[in-house]
């Protein structure tokens, strides 16, 4: 367990997001420590990835008295996404969105370019404050795909990689960003079992390696209960419990709202719904 600071990394109060007259979040709340390893689970339609659109400016929350959303101490609500992710919140997506038509490489370096103080006219002409920066972008993006396991695929096609190694690329491409937090969106998704074995050990060793605090939605129990030091759980857009594996796997609300049934039974290593 990891040492918490006076103050949350990312603090998250009163956020609430209606669509029509569907209350998709209501007053949803977090905090994450800097170095906190924690998940956020939900049976299907729980309003999980609407919480990660709502964090990152995809969807701007509903007006309303003290909403928060403040992340090292700069408030996040009504900025844009590129300028969140500047700002140092950065994301993978539950369906993938890599740029398939350029190489592995280019799209990690795309990504570090949220980082780059060149201007475009120093771009146009190639100074040599624009050569250098893309030189250690390049160097960058190749020891993320290292790390990744990709380098051998670097000048490949990003869609022509199988489907576990795309996963990869995207939080590879997340990471480049130098983001404090990292959210993933159900990232052992699709993945074999030997593939979310070796994946729980990569996002631990992202978590230690780049000092970087992670958030993540996923739906298999096993992983979530095996690397998530805490665990936020909704249900209809609100949360029901919170604490950690421990707790919410034994809380009766998180085994009737998220898997359905309360018995005597221990909660399954595996599994689950989508969000």
């Amino acid at each position: 367990m990891t040492l918490k600071a006076s103050a949350p990394i990312l603090e998250v109060r009163n956020v609430s997001k209606t669509f029509g007259g569907l209350k998709a979040v209501t007053d949803f709340a977090l905090e994450l420590h800097k170095g906190d390893l924690q998940g956020l689970i939900g049976p299907n339609g729980a309003g999980k990835t609407t919480c990660f659109n709502l964090l990152t400016g995809v969807y701007r929350p509903d007006a309303g008295v003290g909403e928060r959303i403040v992340l090292d101490g700069q408030s996040l609500v009504g900025l844009r996404p590129s300028r969140i992710a500047a700002q140092g919140l950065s994301r993978t997506f539950q369906n993938i969105r890599l740029f398939g038509e350029l190489s592995v490489l280019d799209n990690v370096k795309l990504a570090c370019h949220v980082r780059v103080t060149y201007s475009m006219l120093g771009g146009v002409l190639r100074t040599a404050g624009c050569l250098g920066q893309e030189a250690a972008i390049t160097e960058r993006a190749m020891e993320l795909l290292r790390l990744f396991d990709l380098h051998d695929r670097a000048a490949e096609q990003g869609r022509h990689l199988p489907y576990g190694a795309q996963r990869r690329l995207e939080i590879a491409r997340a990471l480049a960003t130098s983001p404090k937090v990292l959210l993933l969106d159900e990232p052992a998704a699709g993945m074999n079992p030997q593939e979310k074995v070796e994946l729980a050990k990569l996002i631990r060793r992202v978590r230690d390696e780049f000092d970087v605090t992670i958030l993540l939605i996923e739906h298999d129990m096993g992983l979530v209960m095996d690397i998530c030091e805490r665990i936020t759980v909704l249900d209809y857009g609100r949360t029901i419990a919170s604490g950690t594996p421990a707790h919410v796997q034994a809380d009766p609300r998180v085994i009737q709202a998220y898997l359905g049934a309360v018995d005597d039974e221990p909660a399954p290593a595996a599994g689950g719904t989508h969000a």
